[in-house]
């Protein structure tokens, strides 16, 4: 389609008058003949018709040079996201106690994009273990339950210590094994269950202890003992992450009550509690492990320094990933540098020596080893000598002392994958036979459209880096890298545990993620990085809280008249699709960019929208109702909802019978 100049701005002849007619009485009062035989009315429309003239040819301006005022502000385009995914692993054997899988171990995906295997990487080495939990049992300070089957099926969930947690609460599992309980590192993977009936709630700030106290035990064949914790990266079960121990070396298989068979034993007592809500699981899983939608280069010749300014280079793949945690390395001179995606060497005859990257060249002096990098295209460039310097010719080397030590590359939407889809071992790992991913993948995004960046400079420039205003807390939380978000609300004074009153320095922001489903819920990963990410960005003073949304269902019972010759197969179709578009908490609204928070449903809204349906004739009278929540409304009655939810469209769908008209007139 044909290229459509942006308009920049959309002031007529008519308002340029208007606007300088308004503004004469606050400089010059005495001038008070506006007619158009004065003189100075006169030269207002003179310069008026000029001015209109300027942004005329203003608004001519192509998108090339759109793109080099972006450019000039510091606003470039958004690079693709790799999408994420918890990978499981199997031994081959049953009497194998444990196996190691590698960092960087590379399981594709079944399905592959054009013509290409999606291919993700693990994050970390991962102790896979023998032994299997066969059973897991919650225990509320009165009784037992078990648990094993609602951990073993997706959708089903769990409250480890009941649904009022005492101390003393625990939850146990039993581990079966047909050789000796492993001493290696144990992971357990732990998942919360994503109520979108019930938005979770994230404080954002520094390090916030645990809302409870966990001890975890081990039955060594008369008691419970202490196991030595290596970490707890789920606070007491409050948010997603791994537990990591080691096996117990006294562990010994055994009865415990309510049980008749004998296993491997380990619990999770509470020893003290303040949970406002009682945590709900949706799975606890071994040999379990996070793995990224990207693929590592290592040892890649970028090319040899010539002496000369603001020398680039240009990788051999695209777009470069941020790694999971950034790498700390000391050069052999004592400097210290943080690799946060790129590790680059540069040898100027002394050996090789990793630089620093850097976003801009504004602080850097004509001595420090900075570079930068694009990582959508790949591009490395170096300093001028002034700002950054400039890496020095090695004779003994000289097409090749620049060298990209190692990056990972990859990203896009494609990675978005269902359950049970990243199943191909692409690395082999001794003692593995099978993986796969029991959650769908998530988080992958495509290079950010022209349009999109347009959108965001206004708003970047607002900003300018801090989330002071509600504006700013908005936009950053679609910035934050690692989270697919997509529409934001700041609610200022507004706290989750107090909904009616006011907090001063409080600021909630909800989330909207990027998600096919109709009611678009963030998980605890989306959750943890728009709050690590404006945690960053925030006031010292303020107090940041990310939930996620709280939807309202709607569904619209009507009877529409069909004009003759309109098939009524596709007018009842097109009606329920531009009803489901129009409630769309994504693709929704008046501007089609998703329902407005706390937006009042207008009856003639949905008029509107069945009427300008094509074959639509009318709609019947005292036929058109709307359902909030399961609960008729008020016929031909506004409809509010409360400020901050959002409308999603019933899982039944819309109501909508169609008839020709009986009318013989």
């Amino acid at each position: 389609m044909p290229l459509t100049a942006p308009n920049l701005d959309d002031m007529q002849y008519s308002d340029i008058v208007s606007q300088a007619q308004t503004l004469i009485p606050r400089y010059t009062p005495e001038w008070t003949n506006f007619n158009n035989s004065d003189p100075g009315m006169t030269l207002v429309q003179l310069f008026a018709w000029m001015t209109e003239i300027v942004i005329y040819r203003l608004n001519q301006v192509p998108d090339l040079n759109y793109i080099k005022f972006l450019q000039l502000i510091g606003i470039e385009l958004e690079a693709a996201q790799p999408a994420v995914a918890n990978l499981t692993f199997s031994l081959s054997r049953p009497d194998l106690s444990y196996a190691i899988v590698p960092q960087g171990t590379q399981v594709a995906a079944s399905g592959s994009s054009g013509g290409q295997p999606i291919i993700f990487e693990l994050d970390t080495s991962l102790v896979v273990i023998g032994p299997a939990i066969t059973a897991l049992q919650s225990y509320d300070g009165f009784s037992y339950s078990n648990a094993l089957n609602q951990n073993n099926n997706p959708g089903q969930s769990f409250y480890p210590f009941g649904q009022n947690p005492q101390p003393g609460s625990a939850l146990l599992f039993g581990f079966s094994t047909a050789v000796a309980f492993p001493v290696q590192q144990i992971d357990l993977a732990v998942t919360l269950f994503d109520n979108p009936l019930t938005p979770q709630v994230m404080q954002c700030g520094g390090a916030l202890p645990p809302p409870a106290t966990v001890i975890w035990e081990y039955w060594d064949g008369v008691e419970w003992a202490a196991i030595n914790m290596i970490s707890d990266g789920t606070r007491a079960f409050t948010q997603n992450g791994h537990v990591l121990f080691n096996g117990p070396s006294l562990i010994q298989a055994g009865l415990i009550p309510q049980q008749t068979v004998s296993r491997y034993w380990i619990r999770a007592r509470l020893a003290a509690t303040s949970y406002e809500m009682p945590p709900q699981l949706a799975s606890i899983l071994t040999n379990t492990a996070q793995a990224t939608q990207a693929v590592t280069s290592t040892d890649e010749v970028m090319g040899g320094s010539d002496g000369t300014p603001r020398q680039t280079f240009t990788l051999a793949n695209n777009p470069v990933c941020q790694l999971p945690q950034p790498l700390s390395i000391t050069n052999s001179d004592g400097t210290q540098v943080t690799v946060t995606s790129l590790q680059l060497t540069v040898d100027e005859g002394q050996g090789p020596m990793v630089w620093q990257q850097v976003d801009d060249f504004f602080a850097s002096g004509a001595d420090d080893a900075n570079y930068m990098l694009d990582a959508t295209t790949g591009v490395v460039t170096f300093g001028d000598g002034i700002h950054g310097r400039i890496p020095g010719v090695n004779l003994a080397s000289p097409t090749d002392n620049i060298i990209a030590a190692s990056y990972r590359y990859g990203g896009g939407s494609q990675g978005n994958l269902p359950a049970g889809s990243i199943t191909q071992m692409q690395s082999y790992v001794p003692s593995i036979n099978a993986v796969t991913n029991y959650a769908a993948s998530q988080g992958g995004t495509d290079e950010e459209s022209l349009a999109d960046a347009q959108l965001r400079a206004p708003l970047a420039l607002q900003s300018n880096d801090r989330a002071v205003t509600n504006s700013d807390f908005e936009y950053m939380a679609t910035q934050a890298p690692g989270a697919n978000v997509v529409r934001a609300n700041a609610l200022p004074l507004y706290h989750p545990d107090f909904p009616n009153g006011q907090v001063p320095g409080v600021v909630t922001v909800v989330v909207v993620p990027n998600s096919n489903a109709p009611n678009p819920t963030p998980n605890q990963t989306t959750l943890q990085a728009v709050c690590q990410y404006l945690d960053a960005h925030r006031l010292l003073t303020t107090e940041v809280f990310v939930i996620g949304p709280t939807y309202r269902m709607i569904q619209v019972l009507a009877s529409l008249v069909v004009q003759p010759g309109s098939d009524l197969a596709t007018v009842q179709n097109a009606a329920v699709a531009a009803l489901n578009n129009f409630f769309s908490p994504l693709t929704g609204g008046n501007n089609g960019t998703g329902w407005p928070f706390g937006g009042e449903i207008y009856y003639s809204d949905v008029y509107r929208i069945l009427l300008g349906i094509g074959g639509v004739q009318r709609v019947v009278s005292d036929q058109l109702i709307l359902v909030l929540d399961n609960q008729r409304q008020q016929l031909c009655q506004d409809v509010p909802i409360n400020p901050g939810e959002l409308l999603y469209n019933a899982p039944a769908g819309h109501q909508i019978s169609v008839s020709y008209s009986t009318s013989t007139s």
